[in-house]
């Protein structure tokens, strides 16, 4: 759909979408509910070609004014994920729990759903968009849940330097321990692109392109139960050897600085080789490292944060990060920069979380990722195998500390 349009103009464009309970088949019985030609064509793409189909539609639902929550127009309309299996049958449908805050279009579900559905080849979960970065249901689905593989239709707008969708979804399936595939919308002018069929190893494939409307399609073979695989990533203590450093002492030459409205602290590195600490509330992050090629006209940091991120929906972040400024203006700290030139001979960064869920962010120069040149150890740093093959942007610890999340503003109990 984009994003430009108002409740009234996505109407038309909805279908009623029934509990997969029903056990239905559009292609094979398209009448047998209200007119429903989206559905009735995945339906058929599945059931032609013996292949699972997954897309974001919307559902609509109508209400009366018995429904005290009952919108005015009389109709509830939920962004959607619907899954098609290889019969055709509708298997699974999903209706979005959170809410951008420019999806006014659309009303919140009753209650959290956790979709799964069981595959030949695993146990799938399916969630959108801004959902990923949220206890709910996310962390159901693959804490409690255990699931294999996420499935993840989204529109996310790329924001540097710790949230670019393939540097951040790569790294959400890493620190969950879970496959994660990836469907991005692609519009260079809203800053949408970026896909990936991601592992706990790191990328099996993914696409970035800012430049020009050309799409991709994305193939690879993945483990279909990461957790039996060989390779599969051991349990990390995320603060255990930020904790265990006997003398922890915070850098005395400190400044603040802004990643959009998040002010953190940071350190200049202003050696080519160091080993730095940096505090902010409960959050220590301490880095070594050794520049292999410093360039002269760029600065980086070691930077800390611990607090609340969001201008209307509030949620805990805690954050440790090795980041290039924009330019050798230390007021320019923080703010979005795609390219580098410093290369290091290795790094290694940790934090005292208070969380166990971290997400490890390598980002390169050219928003590129850096898949089997880092790995995390199990006492919770990110370290680089053998130096960095290009430049780096940033290296990121990004911590959710969801137990002091606040409570949703918008959301109400339906």
């Amino acid at each position: 759909y984009g994003w430009r349009f108002t409740r009234e103009a996505i109407y038309p464009y909805l279908e009623d979408i029934p509990d997969p309970a029903v056990n239905w088949i559009p292609c094979t019985d398209p009448t047998r509910f209200a007119p429903a030609p989206v559905q009735e064509r995945l339906s058929c793409m599945a059931r032609n070609n013996s292949i699972y189909v997954v897309a974001n539609i919307g559902d609509k639902k109508l209400c009366n004014s018995s429904d005290p929550s009952c919108p005015s127009d009389g109709r509830y309309q939920y962004n959607t994920d619907v899954v098609f299996d290889p019969e055709g049958k509708l298997v699974a449908r999903y209706h979005k729990y959170n809410l951008f805050r420019r999806e006014t279009q659309f009303n919140y579900p009753k209650e959290p759903e956790a979709i799964t559905f069981e595959t030949p080849f695993g146990k799938f979960g399916i969630f959108t968009c801004f959902d990923i970065l949220f206890h709910e249901p996310a962390v159901v689905l693959v804490s409690e849940l255990q699931v294999d593989t996420v499935l993840f239709p989204t529109a996310w707008m790329n924001v540097l330097p710790f949230l670019t969708a393939v540097e951040f979804h790569s790294a959400w399936a890493m620190g969950m321990g879970v496959n994660l595939l990836s469907a991005n919308t692609h519009n260079v002018i809203l800053s949408m692109t970026g896909d990936g069929l991601f592992t706990p190893e790191g990328p099996a494939a993914y696409h970035y392109d800012s430049e020009t409307e050309e799409g991709c399609l994305l193939l690879a073979e993945l483990s279909a139960r990461p957790r039996l695989s060989a390779t599969y990533p051991p349990t990390v203590n995320w603060s255990s050897f930020a904790t265990s450093i006997k003398k922890f002492p915070g850098e005395k030459d400190t400044f603040s600085g802004a990643v959009r409205r998040d002010i953190f602290t940071f350190s200049e590195l202003r050696q080519k080789a160091g080993n730095y600490t940096v505090c902010q509330g409960d959050l220590c992050c301490h880095l070594i490292y050794r520049m292999a090629n410093k360039s002269r006209d760029e600065v980086y940091v070691l930077g800390a944060f611990d607090g609340l991120h969001g201008s209307l929906i509030k949620y805990h972040w805690q954050i440790c990060t090795l980041l290039k400024c924009k330019s050798t203006d230390l007021d320019t700290c923080g703010q979005p920069v795609e390219t580098a030139e410093t290369k290091f001979g290795m790094f290694s960064l940790s934090g005292t979380f208070s969380t166990n869920y971290v997400f490890p962010e390598v980002l390169y120069s050219g928003v590129q990722l850096a898949p089997g040149e880092f790995e995390v150890l199990c006492d919770g740093r990110l370290k680089s195998k053998h130096g960095t093959s290009k430049p780096l942007v940033t290296a990121t610890l990004f911590g959710r500390l969801y137990e002091k999340d606040l409570p949703h503003p918008l959301r109400t109990s339906l």
